[in-house]
């Protein structure tokens, strides 16, 4: 039996997906709050649709035999907590790794905690697919601390490193225009999520155990694949976007007309992100930490990054923006990764101060403080710039902090005479 926990695309185009796919489950189970989603698929007797951006065009799937359960919903709740029991694999897509604890009957913690303690499943492994280095560790930690619960010996949190890029599409006009199949048909939301699917995950230790979903790729060690897809993925889809949001564009397939910026993208994959990781770890003997490897995964993410038929937006790819400028993050850890490794990140450098000159221009929407606006970005000065991240990072405990700060303001003058006076 499969249990997920979030019915978005990663869930709906990925893990239930897959589940379904394989024929190794009796049934699939899908937890979601969103009542009028919950309706959706049951009024279309567990059946949904996912739409697939390939190179060359788009595929619907049609993904039959799902439960929707509502654990808002007190029936639906003690039928999730029964089939939890049951779970042999479980996988969380949640909007962040701050959702597994949420106070209320739907907190995804205690009800796997729950489920755990009744458990007759011979085995359980649980997916974490938060976009999180240590996603998995801070699912079981929350999990182990409800009521002091003692997990069974075979259950395994497993963490996954998910470059699938993805969207829901909710505007009509888009949905009528691009001939996108809706989740259900009495919904005006549509799952779209691009072919890839490479995925990396945990290798699974439970003796006599194998796993139901088996196209996802087990590592021994996932960190440093993890590291790759924040400090190469993340951080140069951050950095095109924040540019991208200057220039005011507002898809990313319209990137692949600046032959300046994707440049620029591929300059900061491949000189600093990848020459950083290589030399961090070259001696793995893995293929992808290898300037051949590396050059190909940089070369295959700029062409999907910016695919037509997936259509992302400029906005969902920079979304989130003060988190994306976290000390630790996609942009500074980079940076400061470059540094560790004596390779001097100018290209980042442009994605951070474009980052800064986005949070600036949304100040309201991010809560900026009022002393730290500015009316255009372009008059920032150092003292200001190291305010803004000061507010940023609250207490940074990084060696390179005024350094990532000096290298920022640095940038500055480069990113006004790229995007323009």
């Amino acid at each position: 039996m499969f249990v997920g926990f979030g019915f978005g695309p990663i869930q709906g185009g990925l893990f239930a997906k897959e589940a379904c796919q394989s024929g190794n489950f009796s049934r699939i189970i899908l937890a979601e709050i969103d009542q009028r989603l919950v309706g959706a698929v049951r009024g279309n007797r567990g059946t949904y649709y996912v739409n697939v951006a390939k190179s060359d065009g788009i595929e619907v799937l049609r993904i039959d035999g799902v439960d929707v359960l509502n654990p808002a919903v007190a029936e639906d709740r003690h039928k999730l907590v029964d089939a939890l029991a049951q779970a042999t694999e479980i996988a969380t897509c949640l909007p962040s790794v701050k959702f597994y604890d949420l106070e209320g009957v739907s907190n995804v913690a205690a009800l796997i905690a729950e489920g755990l303690a009744k458990s007759i499943a011979p085995a359980t492994i649980i997916y974490a697919a938060e976009n999180d280095i240590r996603a998995a560790e801070q699912l079981e930690d929350a999990v182990t601390k409800k009521g002091g619960v003692v997990l069974p010996q075979k259950v395994q949190f497993l963490n996954t490193v998910i470059g699938k890029m993805s969207r829901v599409v909710d505007d009509p006009a888009e949905i009528a225009e691009r001939r996108l199949a809706a989740i259900a048909p009495s919904l005006e939301r549509a799952f779209l999520v691009e072919e890839f699917n490479k995925i990396l995950v945990s290798r699974a230790g439970i003796a006599g155990f194998q796993p139901g979903i088996r196209v996802f790729i087990e590592k021994d060690d996932l960190r440093p694949f993890e590291q790759a897809k924040l400090y190469g993925h993340n951080a140069i889809h951050a950095l095109l976007a924040f540019i991208a949001t200057l220039k005011g564009y507002r898809k990313m397939t319209q990137l692949r007309d600046d032959k300046a910026l994707m440049e620029l993208g591929r300059r900061a994959f491949l000189e600093e992100s990848g020459a950083a990781l290589i030399k961090k770890y070259g001696a793995l003997g893995d293929e992808l930490f290898t300037e051949t490897g590396y050059r190909s995964f940089a070369e295959d993410l700029l062409e999907r990054m910016t695919n037509s038929y997936l259509a992302d937006t400029v906005a969902r790819a920079g979304r989130d923006i003060v988190r994306k400028l976290g000390i630790n993050e996609r942009i500074f850890g980079t940076m400061s990764l470059a540094l560790d490794y004596g390779i001097e990140p100018r290209n980042i450098a442009l994605g951070a101060a474009a980052g800064i000159a986005v949070l600036v221009r949304q100040s309201l929407q991010h809560n900026l403080p009022a002393d730290l606006r500015v009316d255009d970005w372009r008059v920032l000065d150092l003292t200001g710039i190291e305010a803004i991240l000061a507010w940023v990072w609250g207490r940074p405990k990084s060696r390179y902090s005024q350094r990532l700060v000096g290298r920022t303001h640095n940038a500055m003058k480069q990113l006004i005479d790229l995007v323009g006076r």
